[in-house]
């Protein structure tokens, strides 16, 4: 039974496996954040911040605090971390399970654009708006930067950074969000259009809602693959369970 668990977090899900595995006597769980944003949601067990050093700096830092299993549990968008990841624990010989929310999936009334990349999404904005709901990120606005025919409406939880769009109006906010939230800040704006990452669960889907009732288009950015060899689990039951672990107090095996 592993003793102590490296999640790599900074998701809703990473916070509720480390609370799960918290409970429970015997194990200790640490739990990585990025550090991009400066004020993350309570986590329980140890917590560090930042990054490892790519695959290798990974690896040593499994070896040194004597990591008995990696669970990846970052965003669905987390190429990197991700396939640092998986080099890292098939160099030391841990087990790896990776944590991943379903993506979403269009109903009749939705007219959704599925795209690659943030790039093909900028490359088919002006066929479709003018007015544009960016939900990508603050990190992610180069690619629609040299965009100055179009305005943007960007929100996120922290101020966004260079490059960005020369027409844009930021909105500062923390979700989760409602339908209603999401319909006042479409129409107050008068948004057109929605750009968003395929993020998947409950948190940020009321967006995509809110779009389906005012009959706008959305642009999906598909998830990055996972690399090869690797599957994921949906949830944490299905995380506890590939660790050998049931939920704490249910007598799971």
């Amino acid at each position: 039974m592993p003793r102590h668990i490296l999640i790599l977090g900074g998701t809703t899900e990473a916070r509720h496996l480390a609370a799960e595995l918290a409970e429970r006597p015997g194990t200790r769980v640490t739990t990585s954040l990025a550090g991009r944003v400066s004020r993350p949601g309570a986590v329980a067990g140890e917590v560090r911040v930042g990054g490892f050093g790519g695959a290798d700096g990974l690896a040593d830092w499994l070896c040194a605090h004597a990591v008995d299993a990696v669970v990846d549990a970052t965003h669905p968008f987390a190429a990197t971390i991700t396939a640092h990841a998986a080099r890292a624990t098939a160099a030391t010989g841990r087990p790896l399970v990776v944590l991943r929310r379903p993506g979403w999936r269009p109903g009749p009334l939705d007219r959704w654009h599925s795209v690659a990349s943030l790039t093909a999404a900028a490359d088919l904005l002006p066929s479709l708006g003018r007015r544009v709901l960016l939900t990508t990120g603050r990190m992610d606005l180069a690619a629609f930067a040299h965009l100055d025919r179009l305005h943007f409406v960007v929100r996120s939880v922290e101020p966004a950074e260079p490059p960005m769009p020369p027409d844009m109006t930021q909105v500062l906010a923390r979700g989760p969000f409602t339908v209603a939230d999401e319909l006042a800040l479409l129409r107050e704006h008068r948004v057109d259009v929605l750009v968003t990452k395929d993020s998947g669960g409950d948190a940020t889907a009321a967006k995509l809602t809110a779009a389906r009732d005012l009959g706008l288009p959305v642009v999906v950015v598909r998830r990055p693959p996972l690399p090869e060899g690797v599957a994921a689990v949906p949830g944490v039951p299905e995380a506890l369970a590939r660790l050998g672990l049931g939920r704490a107090g249910s007598g799971d095996a």
